[in-house]
């Protein structure tokens, strides 16, 4: 498993027509596993109410007719998530995605657009290529506190952060409301199953709009030709994802999450750096690629060092003198504010670190 990778999936390979295959992302708090039971049609997320919890772990459903797969993830752009906790998911969520999604639904909430909501933007922007934007779909929850008559867009379009995400998603934008819209509202607009019939419809047409096809990029397609390759040889495609999950897990010491989610997201530098080092094709440039990137995610001047360090001595050391360069250089935030990535640390509306509910 994972030697020098072999010629890409043909795109052939890659059209799953169904099931469809979408997967939430969002910071914790913003009801994306009640949004995925909307979804499936049934209860099959978890979903607390206590305000230090949400979604913990990776889950993926399939509804019972197979039109949806739907990959729930824990708040990947938290600005205060564990590190430690946060790679694994990311990790299960890039098997249990593999080839790849055919849509990216961001949820968010209506509500007073914060400093910390600010900065979740500023990451999805980071993080999400071009390419993976074609794929992407905003989702708002808590829709009821909407204004009497108002549409989503017309709350979107008064922030200029908000505005210019949903412009990145092509214009595609919904919403649901987990508490109050849920059997046969009057008002059909305020209607959660109005609005998932009318968000299915927007995902096919973006999937015919992209080719017929999901999302990939060449970490993606490594990993599911290395899945294909374990399910021929256990004869079970779950067993194959869990074998690929536990050897690119082992890979990623040096990683930072931040990195692993440009992977997922097709940031062309972090899918390169990934891709190299769980597949064995590290070599000075995969080093210097590394501690570029690295470098990149603490500060300006890691790029150098982190690239000059990884040239010489390889991936790790590019890494961490790329990322000690930057945060001692180029970071802009004291010690006690970083997050993962670099992100500061911002209380929530109730003068805490903690999650909010999900």
């Amino acid at each position: 498993m994972f030697s020098a990778a072999s010629a890409p999936i043909p795109p052939s390979d890659r059209r799953e027509e169904k099931p469809l295959k979408v997967i939430l992302l969002g910071k914790t708090g913003t009801g994306k596993s009640q949004f995925g039971n909307a979804l499936i049609g049934k209860r099959v997320f978890e979903v607390n109410s206590s305000a230090d919890s949400g979604t913990s772990e990776c889950h993926a459903v399939t509804k019972r007719n197979g039109e949806i797969t739907v990959v729930d993830t824990p708040g990947f752009f938290d600005n205060c998530r564990d590190e430690a906790d946060l790679k694994p998911e990311i990790v299960k969520s890039i098997t249990e995605c593999s080839p790849g999604p055919h849509a990216f639904l961001i949820v968010l909430k209506v509500e007073k657009f914060t400093e910390q909501e600010k900065q979740i933007i500023t990451k999805i922007r980071e993080l999400f290529s071009e390419e993976a934007f074609k794929y992407a779909v905003l989702v708002f929850t808590r829709g009821d506190d909407l204004d009497e008559g108002e549409r989503i867009e017309k709350f979107v379009i008064k922030n200029k952060d908000l505005k210019e995400l949903l412009a990145k998603c092509g214009g595609r934008c919904h919403v649901v409301d987990n508490k109050y819209w849920n059997n046969n509202q009057p008002d059909c607009y305020r209607d959660n199953q109005f609005q998932i019939r009318q968000l299915l419809y927007t995902i096919n047409e973006m999937v015919k709009q992209n080719g017929g096809g999901c999302y990939t990029n060449e970490m993606l397609q490594e990993v599911e030709r290395e899945i294909r390759e374990e399910t021929e040889r256990t004869g079970s495609r779950e067993e194959a994802k869990k074998n690929v999950f536990n050897t690119f897990l082992k890979k990623v010491d040096n990683i930072v999450p931040d990195m692993l989610l440009g992977g997922l997201l097709g940031k062309t530098a972090m899918v390169k750096v990934v891709r190299s080092v769980v597949f064995g094709l590290i070599g000075a440039a995969g080093g210097a690629a590394l501690g570029a990137a690295a470098g990149a995610l603490a500060g300006p001047l890691g790029i150098v060092a982190g690239a000059a360090a990884g040239a010489k001595t390889g991936a790790a050391a590019g890494a961490t003198v790329g990322g000690v360069a930057g945060g001692a250089f180029g970071g802009l935030l004291p010690p006690g504010n970083r997050g993962s990535g670099g992100y500061k640390c911002l209380p929530t509306d109730e003068g805490s670190t903690k999650p909010k509910d999900e």
